[in-house]
């Protein structure tokens, strides 16, 4: 069973900051904002949403199909997905364009300042969801992940019109959107995730609560970091609890850790309680490494860590 996973392909740029913005940061003289910060530890890695997300789904052997759109310098992370047995080929290369880049400073309270360049990004709308299918490549789940305003709507509408249940995952998206297009991602989709401040601002837009998001779809999934999460389904309300990390390295990709879970038990008909569970402890794998993706272990060990802290062997 595959998942067709459409958000972004990005590098990050993280650099650490060995102190506290708070510190640096005056709160009455914000509106006059101009400070710099030493950063003597930097390294690139391969992200984005889409990419973090597949990543770890083909960790848990999945079968994750990306789509998105990439500049003249993605080859090196191309390279990457192959090498993983991700499939490039509803990846669309824009010439003249750069991939988009993420420029994330971190300080010592994993607090994040973070810049951002769409670059092939903007022009994710170029994909098609029909695509997949009309190649035989029909997927059994979808999901749609931060990306473009115009490719977020173009892929949800599509996924909705050829009846393949998707996952609405708003995160850094959520400036992006109004009331009105929240309230039609929700209608549209299958399941929905956010942390608990996104799913703040998205009750707040959307004039509905937590329940009334909750009737409209499969799931209701909402993150609250250290403190796990709740997932809402048939009538029910889970609390997920959270898996201690080893320890505490690199917050970047922890959500998109989760969302792989997400789609592994889905994908797999596990019960909710499970697969909730499964999400968290992929979320505590990638905060003990550095980078988006440089979590990978095997099958056998992440059962056995689930056993560990759960009690029990999920299928």
């Amino acid at each position: 069973m595959s998942s067709l996973i459409c958000g972004s392909v990005a590098y990050d740029t993280i650099m650490t900051f060995d102190g506290r913005f708070r510190e640096h940061i005056l709160p009455d003289q914000i509106h006059m904002l101009n400070v710099s910060f030493l950063v003597p530890g930097m390294r690139r890695e391969y992200g984005g949403c889409a990419g973090n997300i597949a990543f770890t789904l083909k960790m848990l052997g999945g079968d994750p199909v990306v789509m998105a759109t990439v500049g003249q310098d993605a080859g090196p992370y191309l390279d990457h997905f192959r090498d993983l047995g991700i499939g490039t080929d509803h990846i669309r290369t824009l010439p003249d364009t750069f991939t988009a880049q993420a420029m994330i400073t971190t300080d010592l309270e994993n607090n994040q300042i973070t810049a951002f360049h769409p670059g092939a990004m903007n022009q994710s709308a170029l994909n098609s969801v029909r695509d997949t299918v009309k190649s035989g490549q029909r997927p059994a789940l979808g999901i749609v992940a931060p990306d473009s305003r115009e490719g977020m709507l173009h892929h949800a509408r599509q996924f909705a019109e050829e009846g393949i249940p998707f996952i609405f995952d708003l995160g850094q998206g959520m400036p992006l959107f109004n009331g009105e297009d929240l309230r039609q991602f929700i209608e549209l989709a299958s399941y929905v995730t956010v942390n608990d401040y996104e799913a703040q601002v998205m009750l707040s837009r959307t004039a509905w609560t937590s329940a009334d998001i909750a009737a409209k779809v499969r799931a209701f999934i909402v993150t609250h970091g250290e403190r796990g999460a709740t997932i809402y389904a048939d009538g029910q309300q889970h609390a997920i609890p959270a898996v201690q990390a080893e320890r505490v390295v690199d917050p970047t990709g922890c959500g998109d850790a989760f969302r792989g879970g997400l789609l592994y038990g889905i994908e797999n008909g596990l019960d909710w309680p499970t697969t909730g569970r499964l999400a968290s402890l992929m979320g505590a794998l990638k905060i003990a490494q550095q980078g988006p993706q440089n979590h990978w272990i095997s099958r056998e060990e992440i059962g056995s860590r689930f056993e560990s802290a759960f009690g029990y062997r999920y299928a």
